[in-house]
């Protein structure tokens, strides 16, 4: 199983409860720093996805259309997230209403991870794409950008519309580690 996100983890709460009251035997494939902490601290068995294959997944959303294409990423754990769920067989992405969109990129910007040093060349292959009010992503508690825990930065990027293949086309961008956009992936909702 793995997962990931601010809903994932009151999800991740309940199976800790779950495994110490009913003994359940699950390893956590966490895709962030924080849900591995999470993990340690409810004393979930821990594995990664080169030991173990995902079963099944579970993760919030930021914007959900009618397709089930996601945006993602508010967390900024991008690659890890999108290692596991191209993995799992299935992926129940937990949203309430507030979650659904029409048009994918009404509420939120598409995050774009990429190379600090290749920042400019992917903001004009961006804008190429149709990509507009790019915003590197401010830390809060600290001075500059977010740092992912791969080391890079994020771009919030604006698209007016999102069509099949956007999201490949970004990864194609030289610098771009991963996006935000997750398109055409095994998932369910639970609202």
């Amino acid at each position: 199983m793995q997962a990931h996100g601010s809903t994932a983890w009151l999800a991740i709460e309940q199976i800790a409860q779950k495994v110490r009251q009913e003994g359940i035997h699950i390893q956590m494939i966490p895709t962030s720093y924080e849900v591995e902490m999470l993990c340690q601290f409810l004393g979930i068995p821990m594995t990664t996805l080169a030991e173990n294959t995902p079963t099944w997944g579970f993760d919030g959303a930021d914007e959900v259309n009618s397709q089930n294409w996601l945006i993602k990423g508010r967390g900024g754990a991008l690659l890890r997230e999108k290692q596991n769920m191209k993995k799992s067989p299935i992926t129940y992405i937990l949203i309430d209403r507030s979650k659904k969109v029409e048009k994918l990129g009404t509420k939120y910007k598409v995050p774009v991870e990429c190379k600090i040093h290749a920042l400019e060349s992917v903001e004009k292959g961006l804008k190429m794409l149709g990509g507009s009010q790019m915003e590197l992503r401010k830390a809060v508690a600290k001075d500059g950008p977010v740092i992912t825990e791969a080391g890079n930065v994020l771009l919030d990027v604006k698209f007016e519309t999102i069509e099949p293949g956007l999201e490949g086309k970004i990864k194609e961008i030289p610098g771009v580690v991963e996006s935000g956009l997750f398109m055409d992936y095994p998932v369910k909702m639970i609202s």
